[in-house]
């Protein structure tokens, strides 16, 4: 029986199904696509099915968010940590993983407690590198919580003080959060190191990037406006903030509602002498 598209859907649907990522699923779908491409040539078959069926669409799926009370307790859990100014950083202000590891201290503005994000630190292969931001909204600026601020100013100084200690054997790599000899911090130790601080705060199986997911439901809970919030996260557009923290804005969207319901039909909604 020759392979029809609809072969190729049911498939797709039924690793889809099988809780499979969305962009796994699409490179099953590509590498199909290829297969038939190379097979066309050969003249095994006269078209491409997998190149005509449907692209699996992505599922945005809703991670969990830190309560504040869960917030403050994984902070104090962490106080004295060797990274306890990363965590504060990334919860206060949502830098994905990537792009914490990857700043430098000519990104800090002391005086002004800004901070610069231009690139990220990831792994590829053997070697760490570091790369421009996802996308041009991505290279922002943020302004920090004092209480971050004067976290980084000590972490700072603990710093300069291992790098006395270790003298030329430490790694002068301008990185902010380093190793404990100065070389990058790798994402994949930062991860074992975050899955053990959530052990110890009582939080388990805790992803960094739901660091992230807290920091912009914390802030929208606290009443920033949205596209303020989809600034600070870097997102390329404020859909994409709106879509997934919408949800969110629900008490607001109520009080939208009954300011109309004032002005158009409550007696007091008649007066527009002022």
């Amino acid at each position: 029986m020759d392979l029809a598209v609809g072969d190729v859907d049911k498939l797709l649907s039924d690793k889809a199904l099988s809780d499979l990522a969305t962009s796994t699923v699409r490179r099953i779908r590509a590498v199909l696509a290829q297969c038939l491409e190379q097979a066309i040539r050969w003249e095994l078959v006269n078209r491409n099915v997998a190149a005509l069926s449907r692209s699996p669409k992505a599922v945005r799926r809703e991670g969990r968010t830190l309560t504040p009370e869960q917030a403050r307790h994984l902070l104090e859990t962490l106080r004295g940590h060797r990274n306890e100014a990363l965590y504060s950083l990334m919860l206060s202000t949502g830098l994905r993983r990537g792009e914490a590891l990857g700043l430098l201290w000519k990104d800090f503005d002391r005086e002004s407690s800004v901070l610069r994000i231009a690139r990220q630190l990831r792994r590829e292969g053997c070697a760490l590198v570091t790369s421009d931001t996802k996308t041009f909204r991505s290279r922002r600026a943020i302004n920090l919580p004092e209480q971050v601020r004067a976290s980084l100013l000590e972490h700072e100084l603990g710093q300069r003080a291992k790098q006395k200690l270790l003298g030329p054997t430490w790694n002068t790599s301008g990185f902010i959060f380093t190793s404990s000899v100065g070389t990058p911090i790798d994402p994949r130790n930062f991860y074992r190191e975050f899955q053990s601080a959530c052990r110890d705060a009582g939080l388990v199986g805790w992803h960094p990037h739901e660091l992230r997911h807290s920091a912009a439901s914390l802030m929208l809970a606290q009443g920033v406006k949205i596209h303020v919030v989809s600034q600070v996260l870097g997102h390329a557009s404020i859909r994409m903030t709106a879509d997934v923290y919408g949800h969110i804005l629900d008490p607001d969207r109520k009080v939208a509602a009954n300011a109309m319901a004032v002005m158009l039909w409550s007696p007091e909604g008649n007066d527009f002498s002022a």
